[in-house]
């Protein structure tokens, strides 16, 4: 039979991603990078690297970028709650997420953003877990009932109760990054167990332009001694924080993710990292950054292509909207996104559910979404040959009266042709009508609650439940604080 041929999209030439490289190694090696922490500069300084000790710049040269690419994994395998299930994630596997750290939901009743508490934080798990086509959970919600201080910590010892799914994280100050890891090695047994079965991903953003804070980087060289991959989230701002044209970001953006990878591998030669970003567009018009404009697109489809040039895994915030209600500028923004950036290949795919500028989250829209990455999977499926022949057995006999609605031949392969969307209409109008003329988000928000209703959280056993509580407590206590919220299902 003849092989299924894959869509892809590719933005770049050959020749101008060897130019964009080039480029980049020529301003990490002059230009320098800024690196504020001090264990990360004398791992650099150790490697023979330039320092300007009164600037915190570091001159990278080109050979140990190369060296440090060749010894980063290709390919990064990704297990659940229960170590069971296998993600790859490199080559062309794509897996969406939600996209992380929103500081507030929005609300479907009043249609107004607010604070999200953690009621909705256990809600916003549970309901991921259940999602088919998001294949990560991430720590997308931060909760207002808790202080600042405590607040990544305490949105993955929530996440790691209510989702057995492998979470994509971070850390908002370098001494959340411990409890954090206990908890990770509490699900997982020891940290020996941990480093053979990732179950987290976290991510570590650099300051465009060219700066590594301290923070970040201790992100980076914590992440790698554990063998916990580092996503690298490059944020150039065409025109405002990176030079103005596409192609120029794009350089920009090498200079970034490049040198956290030498960061990387200084730390510990062979940690998994993703070569990932959330660039965008500026709008100089209204001051903002527009995830979902087509530019901000381009931007992410071609550093992808040029991750996976380097032979490293890939990651982008796509699939998401800045409309602040579940509207028609919500669904095109998303399915657009969703699609470019599984023709890409993008390994992970963070913004599910995620609008206003990547500042809220919506339960609704996470359902629809799921939808929208259905229809995204089956779409770089392609066209399969399913017999041999094709077709033209199936017209032998043809007559006026031929009809293949109770062929086998359709009850065969009618489900493994098509997806079945949930929430979609696809009613006659009359029947929509009957129905109650409701729109996607209201049978989205019905969809929602049936989803919560019928699928009881999936906890760890009594015993992981205690430890996990007990290290969230002890961190609570180092910062100060006296009692977490009550946890209510």
């Amino acid at each position: 039979m003849i092989k299924t041929i894959r869509p892809k999209l590719e933005l770049l030439s050959r020749d101008l991603i060897q130019k964009i490289i080039e480029e980049a190694y020529d301003i990490l090696e002059k230009q320098g990078v800024f690196v504020e922490n001090q264990e990360a500069l004398k791992l650099l300084r150790e490697a023979e690297m330039k320092v300007d000790e009164s600037t915190q710049r570091v001159h990278i040269t080109s050979q140990l970028v190369k060296d440090c690419l060749s010894s980063t994994p290709s390919i990064i395998r990704l297990y659940d709650r229960a170590g069971e299930r296998e993600f790859i994630v490199g080559e062309d596997h794509v897996h969406f997420d939600p996209g992380s750290a929103a500081v507030t939901i929005l609300d479907h009743k009043t249609v107004e953003q607010r604070k999200a508490s953690t009621g909705d934080l256990v809600k916003f798990y549970c309901l991921t877990e259940c999602l088919e086509y998001i294949h990560f959970q991430s720590t997308g919600l931060i909760s207002s009932d808790v202080p600042d201080l405590i607040s990544d910590s305490y949105r993955l010892y929530l996440g790691l109760q209510f989702s057995k799914k492998p979470v994509v994280t971070g850390t908002f100050r370098v001494e959340g990054f411990k409890p954090m890891f206990d908890m990770l090695v509490a699900v997982r047994g020891s940290e020996k167990e941990l480093v053979e079965k990732p179950l987290a991903i976290f991510d570590a953003c650099p300051s465009p332009p060219l700066k590594w804070s301290n923070l970040t980087t201790q992100s980076l060289i914590d992440c790698a001694r554990a063998g916990i991959p580092s996503e690298l989230i490059s944020m150039g701002m065409t025109g405002a924080t990176s030079p103005v044209t596409i192609a120029g970001t794009l350089v920009q953006h090498v200079v970034e993710n490049l040198s956290g990878l030498v960061i990387c591998q200084l730390a510990k030669k062979g940690a998994p990292v993703i070569f990932g970003g959330s660039p965008s567009s500026f709008d100089m018009r209204k001051g903002t950054t527009p995830m979902g404009a087509i530019e901000t697109m381009m931007i992410d489809s071609a550093y992808a292509q040029i991750g996976k040039y380097l032979n490293l895994p890939t990651h982008a915030y796509m699939g998401l909207s800045d409309s602040k209600i579940n509207d028609s500028q919500a669904g095109f923004e998303t399915g657009i996104g969703a699609i470019v950036a599984v023709l890409s290949g993008v390994n992970v795919i963070s913004g599910p559910g995620m609008m206003d500028f990547e500042s809220c989250q919506s339960l609704e829209k996470l359902v629809i979404d799921n939808e929208i990455c259905g229809m995204a999977y089956r779409l770089i499926d392609g066209i399969s040959q399913r017999d041999e022949p094709i077709a033209k057995n199936l017209f032998e006999g043809f007559t006026p009266d031929t009809q293949f609605l109770s062929m086998p031949h359709t009850r065969k392969w009618y489900r493994e042709e098509h997806i079945f969307p949930k929430v979609v209409d696809r009613d006659t109008y009359d029947y929509w009508v009957y129905l109650g003329k409701k729109s996607i988000t209201d049978r989205a928000s019905e969809e929602v609650e049936r989803i919560l209703q019928e699928n009881p959280p999936h906890l760890p056993d009594e015993a992981l439940q205690k430890e996990l509580q007990k290290i969230m407590t002890a961190d609570a206590k180092n910062c100060g604080i006296s009692s977490l919220p009550e946890i209510k299902l």
